[in-house]
This record gives structure tokens, sequence and C-alpha cells, in this order.
């Protein structure tokens, strides 16, 4: 079963879960919004095992996905400990997730488009040079559904992040396509915040701009095709400073 993308978790609910799977949400939550603080060693495996109803073997292996995620660490004769958050993987969606989960500020969503204009715009830049003719109709045809009247915030965020996916498949860097997650979340906290549906006026605008990109990179104006990117990605950071008041 494919796992849901945190926009469409969003638009859909949760997914149904194994034991295994909801013991590391939970306990993932937990340690992002606080309940564990940095610092903290969790409670023992008896009183987790109680909590969750959940066998040791399905509490251990939890342990060791929230371990690989850099979440906790074991320590011996110790118990497991709440890790740095600067050790935790801000790439893993399931991380990312959690974070909406218990609530983010403009602050977390600023730093998100921060990293989007570090990778984003060199994508539409390669994708200037490599992609094909066909990923280039696609991808305009991506950009035109973005101006359907109909959409919600959240379908108008999901058709967005079909465009910008096909942006990062376009470039042919491998590499880029890893940062997904992180673009999903973007996308997600940009149009909870403060979505272009809500002004139906805009929406026409949003779909103009990403044709913009698609333009750039028929023309295989690689330098164009950067600096659309970089104003889609600015737009959307304005949208975020205008929710905060900042």
């Amino acid at each position: 079963m494919r796992k849901k993308g945190l926009i469409e978790t969003m638009m859909n609910g949760a997914v149904a879960r194994t034991s295994h799977s909801q013991v590391v949400s939970e306990l993932g939550k937990a340690i992002v919004a606080g309940e564990f603080a940095v610092g903290a060693t969790l409670p023992g495996d008896a009183e987790l095992e109680a909590r969750f109803g959940v066998s040791r073997t399905v509490l251990r292996e939890a342990m060791k996905t929230l371990a690989a995620k850099g979440l906790v660490v074991p320590r011996a004769r110790i118990g497991t400990k709440v890790t740095p958050k600067t050790q935790w993987n801000l790439f893993d969606s399931d991380i990312l997730t959690w974070h909406f989960a218990v609530g983010v500020d403009e602050g977390f969503l600023l730093h998100l488009s921060d990293i989007r204009l570090g990778f984003e715009p060199q994508a539409a830049a390669l994708a200037a040079r490599h992609a094909s003719e066909a990923e280039i109709n696609q991808m305009m045809l991506l950009a035109v559904a973005m101006g359907d009247p109909d959409h919600t915030a959240e379908t108008l965020a999901l058709a967005d992040l079909r465009f910008h996916l096909a942006v990062m498949d376009a470039s042919r860097n491998p590499f880029m396509r890893t940062v997904g997650s992180l673009i999903e979340a973007a996308l997600a906290g940009v149009f909870k915040l403060s979505s272009p549906e809500a002004d139906r006026g805009k929406i026409g605008d949003v779909a103009a701009n990403h044709m913009r990109i698609v333009e750039e990179i028929r023309r295989r104006d690689e330098d164009g095709a950067r600096r659309a990117m970089e104003n889609v990605i600015c737009v959307g950071r304005g949208r975020i400073a205008g929710a905060g008041g900042m």
C-alpha cells in the first residue's frame, strides 16, 4: 500500500496503521511536541508496552525506527534518550508530518521556503537543459490545471506539488527528488496558512506564474527558468509573512 503524503493526509485523514507504525507515530509526535524533552529519557519498556498495548518486540522495532530518524538514541544501563533537534532528520516525511500534526509557526514555514530556494531554482535550470518535449508538455498541463477555479486549498496544494515534483524529475538529478517531502511540507503549510483558493482571482495568477517557469524551460533559458522558479517560491513566502503579520 502506497504511503500517503502530507497533503493527501490533510485531505483524507490519517492512514490505517499497524501496531508498529502507530507506536512510531505517537512517540514521534510526543517527542516533536516536547512531551519528551530533548535530553529526557523515555519511559521504560513495561510502561510503554502498557501505554500502547503492544509486545516488547513491536516496541523495540519502533525504537529502532525512531533512532534511524535521529529522534532518539539508546544508552546502555540508562535507557533511550531524546536527541538534540540538530540530529533529527528533517528531510524525513514522517518527522515533517509530525511537526504539522502538533502545530507549526511562521518561522518553521519560512525555513522551509529558504531551503526550497536553495534547491528548486537550480532544478528548474537543469530542467531547461535536460527536459524532453514530452516532459515539458506534461509540466505545462500541470501548470494549466492549477488554474481550475473549482480548486479547494488542498487540491490546489496537491496540483502545485505535482508540478514541482515534475520539475525535479525533469532536472535529471537524482538527488533533487529526495527533497520532495520538504517541498510537500512547504506547500502544505503555505496553503493551510494562506491559500490563493480563498481569493479566486489569485488562482489564475498562480497558474500563470507556473506557466512562466515552463515557458522558460521550453526556451532552454536556464537563467530565466531559475528566476521564474524563485519568483513562485518568493510569492508563497510572501503569503506566509503576510498571514503571520510579519
